[in-house]
């Protein structure tokens, strides 16, 4: 299952071959959406909820139109709307709580919250959110959510016997928020589970969590899984039974020590590669990025690869979050010519092949 890819290419795209272009999720917010929002928690500020959904609107329209004049061919909204992963949507889903702010590493902290109670399916999360993206797009839009397993492990479990329990309920929410996101029009979701890479033996939890959440999404709409930077040989290749299409891995960060893991197996879904480090502060050449991409080829053949930034890159300078982007676009697209032209081999599964068979 490789999933619908082909509704992603552009009209009139200019090469044969196709390497699908995105990003995971996150990136740089312009500060004057910090200062407003900082103005909206003061009680003193004349800034009320009008003005601070108008700033989250701005904000979601400005840098969805950065992604598109990048030249990325399924866009997000850089998550203007959202404060952190998990906090965000504990907010939202009934039988969380929040207790105070616990130290993660470094200066940073965490609000990390509880799970108090049975958790319910309350308001929607994010199709108002989608609604507004694509309103402003011309280009596919993709929506991230953070998956049941991260919504779990990284909250205080109070209210169920297991990890495994909070997870499931979870997914049960995540499928009810999913269906409406198609209702809506959405044709690319794709769960975040940075968590899953992080301890031992729960792939089969996640599994199980991901066919609650795939019930009855309809295969034309695509599936993606990302998972932050981890020991993958945890769960691969038994990952590749999930029900998803995509799989949105972070390896530049490691300098590919981990690709070999992907070679062992042949890799029989689409192979979603961070081809830029997220966490320097460094735009990548475009030659540097092509010779990225070309490992990628290593695992699977084009018609497999989507070519993405490690992670979320909302800790960058904006500036070089958009260089980033932009580099990486046209590497793509000066890949796809290569390859139209025969002048790359594609050694994927193990075979080596020309790019004309």
């Amino acid at each position: 299952m490789t999933g619908p890819r082909e509704q992603f290419r552009p009209e009139g795209h200019d090469n044969e071959h196709f390497l699908l272009t995105s990003v995971v999720g996150s990136y740089p917010k312009p500060k004057w959406h910090d200062r407003a929002r900082e103005m909206f928690e003061d009680p003193d500020a004349d800034f009320g909820e009008d003005e601070w959904e108008e700033a989250k609107d701005d904000a979601a329209k400005l840098i969805t139109e950065e992604h598109e004049h990048a030249g990325l061919d399924t866009v997000v909204d850089g998550e203007m709307r959202r404060n952190e992963m998990v906090e965000y949507f504990a907010e939202l889903i009934d039988g969380y709580e929040f207790n105070g702010r616990v130290k993660v590493w470094g200066h940073n902290y965490f609000d990390k919250p509880s799970i108090a109670d049975e958790v319910e399916y309350g308001e929607e999360w994010l199709v108002d959110e989608y609604k507004f993206t694509a309103s402003v797009s011309s280009r596919p839009v993709k929506v991230p959510i953070t998956g049941p397993y991260t919504l779990a492990r990284w909250a205080f479990n109070e209210a169920y016997e297991t990890t495994e329990d909070a997870t499931y309920a979870l997914a049960d929410l995540v499928n009810e928020e999913i269906e409406r996101l198609v209702d809506a029009g959405c044709q690319y979701i794709q769960i975040d589970e940075p968590a899953l890479a992080q301890y031992e033996d729960d792939h089969a939890i996640v599994g199980e969590a991901l066919e609650r959440i795939a019930d009855g999404v309809p295969e034309d709409v695509r599936l993606g899984l990302h998972v932050c930077y981890g020991d993958y040989s945890r769960i691969y290749p038994e990952m590749l039974d999930y029900p998803v299409h995509e799989y949105d891995l972070e390896l530049a960060n490691g300098d590919y020590e981990q690709l070999d893991v992907f070679k062992a197996d042949e890799f029989t879904k689409d192979f979603a590669m961070g081809v830029v480090d997220a966490h320097v502060a460094e735009v990548e050449s475009v030659e540097e990025i092509k010779d990225n991409i070309k490992k990628g080829l290593e695992v699977v053949p084009p018609e497999q690869l989507t070519v993405s930034p490690d992670c979320g890159i909302k800790l960058l300078p904006r500036e070089v979050a958009y260089g980033k982007m932009e580099n990486m676009v046209q590497a793509a697209r000066e890949i796809e010519q290569e390859l139209d032209a025969g002048e790359i081999d594609v050694v994927a599964g193990g075979a080596e092949a020309s790019a004309d068979d």
